[in-house]
């Protein structure tokens, strides 16, 4: 959008998309991104949900991340919290799928410790939610209308469409189609 410019765009849809670059400097977090993240961060326009131009970032609440080692404060590294970027207003839709949110125990599992690491390399830090690849917090953009959807996995692969839903999974489409056709 920023090189090819807004004139025929009215509207950013995201999907579980990661938006902000991951923290500079933290042990044991590795840019997948190659700095394209940082470079979208540094040299293009802030979102800013207009009219004219909405923004719209959905991000899937399916799992909840963990440390590796639970026990101490030290995941493979120290992280520091405070290089963590705010959401804006977030809208939380409750789509009463079965997640591993509603049907886990609070143990941590072998698979919310694989997750976790997962999330950290995407945001530096392992104990957030997020659709199983995708933070909740980086697929969230300031400026946008954000919109969290409850037990909404990242990927059709694996996905039943009614135990574990994606994106794509009609019931799942049916909450943020209207962002398009409005």
């Amino acid at each position: 959008m920023e090189e090819f410019g807004l004139s025929d765009v009215s509207l950013l849809l995201t999907l579980g998309t990661p938006h902000l670059p991951p923290p500079k400097g933290s042990p044991g977090v590795i840019d997948q991104t190659r700095g394209l993240l940082n470079y979208v961060e540094k040299h293009c326009a802030k979102a800013v949900y207009t009219p004219e131009l909405k923004y719209v970032c959905i991000a899937g609440r399916y799992i909840q991340g963990a440390r590796i080692f639970r026990e101490s404060n030290m995941d493979v590294a120290t992280i520091d919290n405070s290089q963590t970027s705010p959401i804006s207003e977030v809208a939380a839709v409750n789509t009463n799928f079965n997640s591993e949110s509603n049907s886990e125990s609070s143990a941590v599992t072998l698979r919310s410790r694989f997750v976790g690491q997962g999330y950290k390399q995407v945001c530096g830090e392992a104990d957030v939610w997020g659709d199983g690849v995708v933070p909740e917090v980086s697929a969230h953009l300031e400026g946008a209308l954000n919109i969290s959807l409850d037990g909404v996995y990242h990927s059709p692969v694996g996905s039943d469409d009614v135990l574990r839903p994606w994106y794509g999974s009609p019931a799942v489409v049916e909450q943020w189609i209207h962002h398009l056709l409005n």
